[in-house]
């Protein structure tokens, strides 16, 4: 039973210990960074160019999404290179193919949709 507390007590000192390391962090830079606020740097900056009219603008979805999709299919291609090094092993050379290949026609049928739902034209 001493043993089961034991490793709770490790843990619970590394929490401590990073929060610590963490809060020591924090405070050393408070108390080290320069503090000279102005206007304008406390005004809101957005890309180099001053905020001007009202603070709500509309933007087209359109652009977050091309990003998903890139995000989706660049994540999704990391797990070819997993398949990669299994298909070379024994045995599992037609079932890893197999594999592969409905992964990939899954992503060509996602690839598909998003084109004939006009997603990937830019314009």
């Amino acid at each position: 039973m001493g043993d089961y507390f034991h490793d709770y007590a490790v843990f619970a000192a590394l929490i401590v210990v990073g929060g610590a390391v963490v809060g020591g962090g924090l405070a050393a830079n408070r108390l080290l960074r320069p503090d000279r606020p102005t206007r304008e740097k406390l005004t809101t900056y957005e890309c180099g160019v001053d905020p001007v009219g009202d603070h709500w603008a509309q933007s087209y979805v359109r652009y977050y999404v091309f990003a998903y999709l890139y995000v989706v299919f660049a994540v999704d291609a990391v797990f070819l290179f997993p398949w990669a090094t299994v298909f070379s092993l024994p045995g599992y050379g037609g079932a890893t193919l197999a594999e592969m290949f409905v992964f990939l026609g899954f992503l060509a049928a996602g690839l598909l949709y998003a084109g004939r739902k006009g997603v990937l034209s830019w314009t």
